[in-house]
């Protein structure tokens, strides 16, 4: 059995953490996410739901339609206002700078890169798609 990744809020009221091999690890450049994070993207490790779990507080959520045309529901900390994390049907979609050590984050691809920034510098090495893939 591998190590739980952990991760949390600013303040430290929300705890949650993670065991295994992230699905997925994107940087997401949709609308959406550029909203959320108050930047370009928004780096994010794609978890199975089984494998994730709420340790400590209650997050607030709000619901959206997301550029797939799903609906997603965002997690965050109704003290201090840090993104945390999203769900989907059988995933959760841990917003990496809410882990306790985001250095270990490798992104693999760029996604949503039609919505991407023109001054968004994106590293040419990874992969690039215009959704998110296995349409989520």
């Amino acid at each position: 059995m591998s190590t739980p990744i952990f991760g949390g809020c600013a303040c430290g009221a929300i705890r949650y953490s993670y065991e295994g091999e992230p699905a997925l690890a994107l940087n997401c450049h949709c609308r959406d996410c550029q909203r959320e994070t108050g930047s370009a993207f928004a780096s994010i490790l794609i978890v199975p739901s089984a494998r994730f779990r709420l340790v400590k507080g209650t997050p607030k959520h709000f619901a959206l339609t997301a550029d797939s045309g799903r609906t997603t529901t965002r997690a965050f900390c109704g003290d201090c206002g840090s993104p945390l994390f999203g769900f989907g049907p059988d995933f959760a979609n841990i917003r990496v700078g809410s882990l306790d050590d985001p250095s270990t984050f490798r992104p693999t691809q760029d996604i949503y890169v039609s919505s991407a920034q023109p001054w968004d510098y994106m590293n040419p090495e990874l992969q690039k798609s215009s959704k998110l893939p296995g349409n989520r």
